[in-house]
């Protein structure tokens, strides 16, 4: 299958796995991740499952499915992915405080001028404050799988074992998956990405892991930016994270200890 051109200068992928009101912004792409897992499920929506595609790997990979069917198939001069839950907020303090989320959400053009200037625009870093990066992960998921991926990282692209260290010695960090970039530099990030996630894939023991846990991947991948971006010595803008409905604290909670300590299946979100 060819490339994909949208006949758009930026493309921002929006993943979801369920129908859901999108940004009316030309630049959004509602993209339905995992959808060779669940065809159908998201009429309307570019399948992930098209051209070159990981679709089938939706259940440990979450959104980044999304990302790699955007990185093999799309062609635009910005190319970036943010969640249905998700998304980045207006530089534009005017729009901020709108009522409704989706006005507070940043437009294509917005994003264009942004890249232009940084080269990558990222979600605002979040901050753990008492925590590390890699105690925090720790104290919530399986810390083995980041001694695995500093451990892939040192076999082939040694380079880049300092900065993991010192993210995982960080108090903060740019997480979510979320970001949009020139293309060249979403390209180079996804051929670096998607190798390191096949090495680590193969040093985890996946088995037996409840639905919940066997997201790790997508996860870890989170960690990763940080350390890309400093070793290539690029630079970014950060914008706030607009969230169009309140995040349901208890539920997720709940969710998380069911999965965690009686096996049973959490909710998918993102």
């Amino acid at each position: 299958m060819d490339r994909i051109a949208l006949n758009r200068d930026v493309v921002i992928g929006v993943a979801a796995h369920k129908p859901y009101r999108m940004p009316a912004d030309a630049a959004y792409l509602p993209v339905h991740v995992g959808a060779a897992l669940n065809p159908g499920a998201c009429p309307g929506f570019q399948p992930d499952d098209e051209g070159e595609s990981i679709s089938a790997l939706n259940a440990s990979y979450s959104e980044l499915t999304g990302l790699y069917w955007l990185w093999r198939n799309v062609d635009a001069d910005v190319k970036g992915l943010v969640h249905y839950r998700r998304l980045l907020g207006s530089p534009d303090p005017a729009r901020r405080h709108a009522e409704d989320p989706f006005d507070r959400v940043a437009t294509g053009d917005e994003l264009r001028s942004l890249v232009e200037e940084s080269g990558v625009v990222l979600a605002k870093r979040r901050s753990y404050y008492i925590e590390t990066v890699y105690s925090h992960y720790l104290h919530t998921f399986d810390g083995a799988q980041f001694d695995a991926c500093r451990a892939v990282l040192s076999d082939i692209c040694p380079e880049y074992v300092p900065a993991w260290d010192r993210l995982m010695r960080s108090r903060s960090a740019h997480i979510y998956n979320m970001f949009a970039m020139k293309a060249d530099l979403f390209d180079a990030y996804c051929a670096w990405l998607f190798p390191v996630l096949e090495g680590l894939a193969r040093r985890v023991d996946a088995s037996g892991m409840t639905p919940f846990e066997a997201r790790w991947p997508g996860r870890v991948s989170e960690r990763l930016l940080d350390p890309w971006l400093e070793v290539n010595g690029v630079g970014y803008a950060e914008l706030p994270v607009v969230s169009p409905e309140p995040v349901d604290w208890p539920s997720k909670i709940k969710g998380f200890l069911a999965a965690k300590f009686l096996g049973k299946k959490y909710e998918k979100s993102f």
